[in-house]
């Protein structure tokens, strides 16, 4: 998705916006959109069909209202826009489809297991992971950072799930027809539903498959604490722990690969990455705006509970209601000067993880990956250049860049240092 500078909001006809098709997000200027509707339109409901329809949320204060009160807005019929109109299948079992309390209770282990100090023992593994999936680019030859960067996720979810090598590749496969069931490069035979469904079959299966070899041989990874787990006082079922192994997969797929390569497709060339790569002292900051700049998750979708009134705009019981998180997170009114990278921008309260209870389980795993991603990128390599065309994903679920081939310049000794 383009991430590009808004131009005149009046220019922008919304009555001709289709947020659900996905080739708004391969081909369009979604930013320039939400930009027209935060200036004239930030609620705005959109029709689909004769009997369906939701409202999209564009200004960073309903988004947190929408995303933080689930005493007015559920997540349990739903949460993205390919199940609008439809009832969730893992509602209740699987977090992202769960409300408090019981969503609380599921939480706390794996929030306890994920916390920094937990998760500090993969450190040496990522970077290990990291190292292999850039070591092509140490030859000067074209290399493709964005497709390299979507295999990257199964360095830390492969290995706190404990999953096999082997299976990491057809993993990336079905978790990008999962997100983007629209794309010509990830659809299948029959469209786009088809795809989906197809995916979702496999990745059940496999992860079945998993779960009932673990059961025999329980070990320190997150699927054999899901086993374990006792919710409401007793385990959770076998369905629950497919639903939330998905999820996991899923989340750490969508987070970590999308947010180096719109931060590099946006600075490369730029003396503002030469400067950022060359301050080791805004690593972190960068890496946190990085995170805001992508946005990689497009949208959470949530149900009113009860009549709402927002904007003056009545929102009734049953509503679908869709956050755009790229949207609020370039919300004029919360961010200074929200279309510039600042690699030192702080404060930086985006919403790129989410906000309140269904806050990213998962947010440490991710900012430890993307660190040690752009350590290893800053000390290898003093600089890139574009070797090619860049190609968006098709998928109205995920914000991001399939293709983008670049040639990356070692820095004088930085071979030395990696070894072999």
């Amino acid at each position: 998705m383009r991430l590009n500078r808004p131009t005149d909001p009046d220019a922008i006809d919304l009555d001709a916006v289709d947020f659900i098709d996905s080739t708004l997000y391969g081909d369009g200027e979604p930013h320039a959109i939400w930009h027209a509707m935060r200036q004239r339109d930030p609620l705005r409901w959109q029709a689909v069909g004769d009997e369906l329809g939701f409202w999209s949320v564009t200004k960073m204060a309903d988004a947190d209202l929408v995303l933080r009160d689930h005493t007015k807005f559920t997540s349990q019929r739903g949460t993205m826009l390919f199940l609008l109109g439809k009832d969730d299948p893992a509602r209740g079992r699987q977090m992202a489809a769960t409300d408090p309390p019981r969503h609380t209770r599921m939480r706390v282990p794996l929030q306890r297991a994920l916390a920094p100090k937990a998760i500090e023992r993969y450190r040496d593994a990522i970077r290990e992971e990291v190292r292999r999936v850039l070591a092509p680019a140490l030859t000067g030859e074209p290399y493709d950072f964005a497709a390299n960067m979507m295999v990257m996720p199964m360095a830390t979810a492969g290995r706190i799930m404990d999953l096999p090598r082997e299976d990491w590749p057809r993993l990336t496969r079905l978790t990008a027809m999962s997100i983007a069931p629209d794309d010509p490069e990830f659809a299948g035979e029959g469209g786009a539903q088809a795809t989906l469904e197809a995916a979702h079959r496999e990745l059940f299966a496999y992860f079945h498959d998993i779960v009932r070899a673990r059961r025999r041989n329980l070990g320190d990874d997150l699927i054999s604490l899901l086993l374990t787990m006792d919710v409401e006082g007793s385990p959770i079922e076998v369905g629950a722990v497919l639903a939330n192994c998905y999820s996991l997969l899923l989340g750490a797929n969508i987070t970590t690969p999308f947010v180096p390569i719109a931060a590099l497709d946006h600075l490369i060339g730029t003396p503002q990455l030469r400067d950022w790569m060359n301050d080791p002292d805004a690593l972190t900051l960068g890496v946190d705006e990085a995170v805001r700049w992508a946005s990689p998750a497009n949208h959470f979708m949530r149900y009113a509970i009860d009549d709402v009134e927002i904007r003056g705009k009545q929102i009734s019981a049953g509503d679908a209601v869709v956050v755009w998180l790229g949207a609020a997170n370039r919300d004029e009114e919360y961010f200074d000067d929200p279309f510039t990278f600042d690699y030192r921008r702080k404060p930086n309260k985006h919403i790129a993880f989410g906000i309140g209870p269904h806050y990213c389980v998962g947010h440490s795993v991710a900012r430890l990956s993307l660190r040690t991603l752009f350590e290893e990128l800053f000390t290898t390599f003093e600089d890139f250049e574009p070797a090619g065309e860049v190609q968006h994903l098709r998928s109205n679920f995920v914000a991001g860049i399939k293709h983008m081939p670049i040639v990356a310049r070692v820095r004088q000794g930085a071979l030395a240092g990696l070894g072999s």
